[in-house]
């Protein structure tokens, strides 16, 4: 049976980053970041290699989706560059056939100060909530994971998100690289953060492998989620979503039963 490893790579995440021109394509601090990115997606592929994986399938999960260098990226990997135009979005093209997931470059939530690039998914939220939790990326694409029963091995990026992981699971393997300070980061040096991650997730996909239910993550029964917007007009528009709720100038609300019809309502609303 194959062994398959999905990484969803950002880049706000990514060792030393700590400006928005930095994670931006024609911006000239870009470059050197997106290499950074590249390499720590590098060394996490090649973790699950060494850790047992069969393959692993990458899904570039940054803006234009157009980030990672794919010369730079080890043989024996898929990437899928660009966007699905689908409701798994940063996780588009997971499903229950993959052993396990990792998240890499990944950052903390918007309404949140454990990052100057705090947010989720855009700048048009101040706050998302699911049953109360403020949800990151991370935990979106976490429970779309648990979704597909497929066990969450790792998470790397900011302290923020990764203690974050912990409390969904505190088997989840984290490698912090940087801590958000003020509208600033506090970073580790960018090759020692490459071998961290390379070193993290051998051992993540090696246990991961033999014992995956130690990185499942629970999938609640029931789903209420909650959008402030900044814009009060994107909230008026957001309320008019089959089963949505406009309860304020700038929120609304949806609950469903089902994952997939909450990221249906993030695909269309958030």
């Amino acid at each position: 049976m194959m062994s398959r490893i999905y990484i969803s790579a950002d880049i706000e995440g990514t060792c030393g980053i700590a400006h928005w021109d930095e994670t931006e394509n024609g911006k000239p601090d870009y470059e050197p970041f997106r290499r950074q990115m590249t390499a720590e997606v590098r060394a996490a592929c090649e973790g699950a290699q060494a850790g047992g994986s069969d393959g692993v399938y990458i899904k570039d999960a940054h803006d234009s989706a157009r980030n990672l260098i794919p010369g730079e990226l080890p043989e024996g990997i898929q990437l899928f560059r660009g966007w699905g135009s689908d409701l798994h979005s940063m996780v588009s093209g997971l499903d229950a056939s993959f052993s396990g997931v990792i998240f890499t470059g990944y950052h903390s939530s918007s309404n949140t100060d454990a990052s100057p690039l705090a947010h989720t998914m855009n700048l048009g939220n101040t706050s998302v909530r699911i049953n109360g939790i403020q949800a990151s990326e991370m935990v979106i694409n976490a429970f779309a994971a648990a979704y597909y029963d497929v066990p969450l091995l790792m998470v790397t990026g900011d302290l923020g998100v990764c203690e974050q992981a912990k409390r969904l699971n505190p088997n989840v393997v984290t490698v912090p690289v940087q801590q958000g300070r003020g509208n600033g980061t506090v970073s580790i040096h960018p090759a020692e953060a490459v071998r961290r991650i390379r070193e993290a997730a051998e051992q993540a996909v090696r246990d991961g492998l033999a014992h995956p239910e130690k990185y499942r993550i629970d999938l609640p029964n029931k789903f209420d989620v909650e959008i402030e917007y900044r814009l009060h007009q994107n909230a008026r528009r957001a309320g008019f979503y089959p089963g949505a709720k406009q309860v304020g100038p700038r929120t609304v609300r949806y609950s469903s039963d089902a994952y997939y019809d909450v990221l249906r309502f993030f695909l269309f609303c958030l």
